[in-house]
């Protein structure tokens, strides 16, 4: 079936993150996080493989750990700089002295994290160093018809009005809106949305469907969230029979 055009949707792309770092457990954590807040994440654990990740493709920022097998982080840094690419770094390390920070500050990263921790802190961290990297000063958000997703703070309106979404919820749409006026499957949903594959017999996404059109299209004039019978569904803010 053909894509459908989204003439009534206005959308950013996917900010995209680098995560060289070796220690599965951090590796996994981080990674689940930043995908649930919304970022696309390609990680790594050694070092030359980072660093050409680094050079070969665009990313709003990184994400690197100083310990690293093939190549040092510090090293990978060093590198990107003398080749002038200009990408956002945050240097994560267990060293905490404050003349390591400044080693870290002086290769060239623009931020420092020391091991542990908190993910909310390596969020704010993260939004922020793209903030200052000029990135939105761009839109951050996907708007379908009277319906605005602002992708950072994680904020939904409908005609001005605040929807409060559960986490899941909240994926769930953002996934749909970014492929608004096209229709997605269940599985297309679940690999992207619950990122694992899934019991065929389950019926998690029509629960999450049915609860998600309760927030989006109760009470309005106008569904969003349209089912395509057999196939899947679709956000959009036009009636177009399928």
């Amino acid at each position: 079936m053909p894509p459908y055009p989204a003439l009534c949707t206005r959308t950013t792309r996917s900010m995209r993150l680098l995560l060289i770092e070796d220690d599965c457990k951090i590796a996994t954590f981080v990674s689940r996080g930043l995908k649930e807040a919304g970022f696309v994440v390609e990680q790594t654990g050694d070092g030359r493989e980072g660093l050409r990740l680094a050079v070969g493709a665009s990313y709003d920022a990184a994400i690197i750990d100083i310990m690293l097998p093939g190549l040092d982080g510090l090293s990978i840094i060093d590198e990107l700089r003398r080749r002038r690419v200009t990408l956002p770094i945050i240097i994560l390390s267990a060293k905490r002295s404050i003349d390591e920070r400044i080693q870290g500050l002086h290769a060239g990263g623009d931020d420092y994290l020391t091991k542990p921790f908190a993910f909310s802190e390596l969020l704010a961290r993260v939004q922020a160093l793209i903030r200052r990297a000029g990135e939105t000063q761009q839109p951050t958000g996907i708007t379908v018809g009277d319906l605005h997703i602002d992708v950072l703070t994680r904020i939904v309106t409908r005609a001005g009005k605040r929807i409060l979404l559960q986490p899941r919820e909240f994926s769930l749409l953002e996934y749909l809106a970014r492929n608004a006026g096209r229709v997605v499957t269940r599985t297309m949903i679940m690999e992207h949305v619950w990122d694992f594959n899934f019991d065929p017999r389950t019926n998690v996404v029509e629960s999450r469907i049915c609860r998600l059109r309760d927030k989006i299209d109760k009470g309005y004039e106008h569904p969003l969230v349209h089912t395509v019978r057999g196939v899947g569904y679709v956000l959009r803010c036009e009636h177009d029979p399928f």
